[in-house]
Formats: C-alpha cells, sequence, structure tokens
C-alpha cells in the first residue's frame, strides 16, 4: 500500500513542484491537493493521509490553524509546515501548533524528501542550521496569525 501525502499550498505552481519531488518516491502518492486551510482541514478527515505538507500561510484558514485543526482529530498523519518565512522562533511556532516539523521553500529540492521520510518514521524534521530556537513566537512578525498568537504577515 502506498504512503499517501495531502499538499496544502495555495499556489498551483508550488504544489506541482512539491508533487514533481514526490515522484522520487514511487511508494508515495499524492492523494489530494489542497488550496487553503479549511480545504486541508476537509480533505484530511476525508482521506487520512500518513503526512501532510503544509504552506503556513493561506487564504481562509493559516496552515497553523489547520495544523491545530488535524492535530485534534487525532488521524495520525504527520504535518510538515512549507514555508518561505524563516526565523529563530519558528521551531517553538510549528511544534504549538502539532506539526512535526518544517521545510524551507527555498530548501525544498535538498530537505522535502528526508522530511517526509523523518516524518514517516516517527521523527521530526526541524532546521539543523537554526541553533536558536528559543523565544517566543507571539513577538515574530514574518509569521502569520493565529487565534491566540499576535504574528502577522
Amino acid at each position: 500500500m502506498p504512503i499517501r501525502i495531502l499538499v496544502a499550498d495555495d499556489h498551483e505552481v508550488v504544489r506541482q513542484g512539491i508533487r514533481l519531488i514526490l515522484d522520487a518516491r514511487p511508494e508515495w502518492e499524492v492523494c489530494g491537493e489542497a488550496i487553503n486551510g479549511q480545504q486541508a482541514v476537509r480533505m484530511a478527515k476525508e482521506l487520512k493521509p500518513d503526512a501532510i505538507i503544509m504552506d503556513i500561510a493561506m487564504p481562509e484558514m493559516t496552515g497553523i490553524e489547520a495544523t491545530r485543526e488535524i492535530s485534534k482529530l487525532n488521524l495520525g498523519s504527520k504535518v510538515l509546515i512549507f514555508t518561505m518565512h524563516d526565523s529563530k522562533t519558528l521551531p517553538e511556532y510549528v511544534r504549538a501548533a502539532g506539526a512535526c516539523g518544517y521545510v524551507l521553500k527555498s530548501r525544498a529540492s535538498y530537505d522535502l524528501l528526508a522530511a517526509v521520510e523523518g516524518l514517516l518514521k516517527g521523527g521530526t524534521f526541524f532546521d539543523k542550521n537554526n541553533k536558536n530556537d528559543g523565544g517566543s513566537a507571539s513577538k515574530d512578525k514574518n509569521l502569520p496569525s493565529a487565534p491566540g498568537s499576535s504574528p502577522t504577515r
């Protein structure tokens, strides 16, 4: 049985790029594509994917909000945040939402396969170059806002 992966990003070209990268693993299949956070939550309930690659900044519901909702469902899906936002507080922000890691869009061709593989094996994937993952996500103005936090785009 193939590993099922849901891709959530509001840009079609990004979703296509993720598909191309994931195609390197024939045992993996993209079981669905969501264009916003609400659709990602709905599709996660319906498809119960093994992993979800989730853009952090999407319309209608951010990837962080969608990750929180999916985590509450206890589907067993591992969420990997996919973002262009890089900050020292990002690891804390991602963990607090219930994701198992993140990949920077600028590093996708280098890190995406390893990150998904790590999550599927029960691990996490956080940027190894970010030595300081302390601090408060609510102080980071580069991250999209989510309920209970103050970051803005």
